[in-house]
């Protein structure tokens, strides 16, 4: 019988719809992150960094990118004979075929896949935050509290409490109550959604609630596990964490890389971030090119001006090109005389020659206000932006757009332009 003391569950099967076209045709976790790496290399990272080397990663929405991303574990050092990494998608079992319609239900239905492992703790993670925790500290931490349940836990702004799951606390971190996302939060100590269960509390209260729909950890689990009198605790934590939930809070997590002493420093020797980076050539740098306070990701070609941007692998900046505070992915092309301010441009898109993006005024958009705002503009993956047109603020773009579909050359701020093939 293999025996893991922890091993890990990591959800990635979330859509992430508040990133809007980012992520059309991927899952959220598969996002690009500060130029080199996916957003799902962060909870992976300190896995392995932490010594979890067993990680059932349950994927969902649009899978392909993110299973192809992690293959079988080998830049995580997670390619092992017992244990590594496995990817856990919904599947069809005899009488039914269900997908996975909550947190909890996602792991209920790979209670098989942990039971092989006959694990003592079992950790449960999300895929979409960017932070560096070593579980191995929040593990002791556990069992020095003999806990049946520890909620990694870390202090918010009180205006911001509502839209997290709220724990109060005793003097010994025990946690004597818990709200999900109150109106009038009691704490500002928010859940992080990282979970230490002791197994067979888990495995007890999954089972329990197996009936339950749309099973959920912050609304039908903890409450569960609080009302049977189990040891709950909160693991503080304050060290930087991000929800990238929102276009604005990645911008913003994107940008903050690029600070001279950035909040979370992603050359840190003793606490690396590994990634499934392809091998590519060096960046080449023209003489006419200028570059400042920017991450530029291997094999990209510089012949224009970047300022204050984080660009990833095999991006062409044209001739006389400037781009400032944009996030730019990977294999994107920017031709020649263009003017990108703030904005976001993935993967694969190409962009023609004097073309501005991100001027006019700083206008809400008209179908989706509460996605495209912070005066960014925003175009999806493969999309084509022809030559000579001028894009506004708060625009989302998707798909092979051509000249006639920019009226007197312009689309304004807060439009939204959607081709065949684009998702909005």
């Amino acid at each position: 019988m293999i025996k893991k003391e922890m091993i890990a569950m990591l959800l990635a099967g979330g859509q992430g719809s508040r990133l809007g076209v980012l992520t059309s045709k991927v899952a959220k976790p598969a996002v690009a992150f500060g130029g080199k790496y996916r957003i799902i290399d962060f909870p992976l990272s300190n896995c392995i960094n932490s010594g979890v080397d067993t990680v059932g990663v349950l994927t969902q929405y649009q899978p392909l990118r993110l299973n192809t991303h992690i293959g079988i574990g080998i830049p995580w050092d997670l390619d092992r004979n017992v244990g590594g990494v496995t990817v856990l998608p919904p599947y069809e079992k005899s009488t039914s075929s269900e997908w996975y319609t909550g947190t909890a239900n996602a792991i209920y239905q790979n209670l098989e896949y942990m039971e092989t492992f006959n694990p003592d703790y079992v950790l449960i993670l999300s895929g979409d935050h960017i932070y560096k925790m070593d579980y191995e500290v929040m593990l002791d931490f556990h069992k020095a509290n003999n806990a049946d349940v520890t909620i990694a836990a870390m202090p918010v702004p009180m205006e911001e409490a509502s839209r997290f799951g709220i724990v109060v606390t005793d003097e010994e971190s025990r946690i004597s109550e818990f709200e999900e996302k109150p109106e009038k939060p009691s704490s500002n100590l928010a859940s992080m959604g990282i979970y230490i269960f002791s197994w067979p509390v888990l495995k007890k209260a999954l089972i329990e609630l197996s009936d339950q729909p749309n099973c959920d950890f912050g609304k039908h689990i903890i409450p569960y596990c609080f009302q049977n009198d189990q040891r709950l605790f909160a693991y503080e934590y304050n060290g930087y964490w991000k929800d990238v939930g929102t276009l604005g809070s990645y911008w913003e997590a994107n940008m903050e890389l690029i600070d001279i002493v950035p909040e979370f420093n992603l050359y840190e020797e003793f606490w690396k971030i590994y990634t499934n980076s392809a091998n590519l050539p060096p960046m080449y740098v023209s003489e006419d090119a200028v570059i400042d306070k920017s991450i530029i990701s291997n094999g990209s070609e510089i012949y224009g001006e970047v300022h204050s941007s984080v660009l990833g692998a095999g991006v062409t900046v044209g001739k006389g090109s400037v781009i400032r505070d944009s996030i730019i992915m990977q294999n994107v092309t920017i031709g020649e005389g263009c003017v990108v301010d703030k904005g976001i441009i993935a993967e694969g898109t190409k962009v023609g020659s004097n073309v501005v993006i991100g001027i006019g005024s700083d206008v809400p958009n008209k179908e989706k206000p509460q996605i495209y705002a912070g005066g960014l503009a925003t175009i999806g993956e493969n999309s084509v932006i022809p030559s000579d047109v001028q894009i506004g603020k708060n625009v989302a773009i998707s798909g092979v757009t051509v000249a006639a579909d920019y009226k007197d050359g312009l689309l304004a701020s807060g439009e939204t332009l959607i081709k065949a093939g684009g998702l909005i």
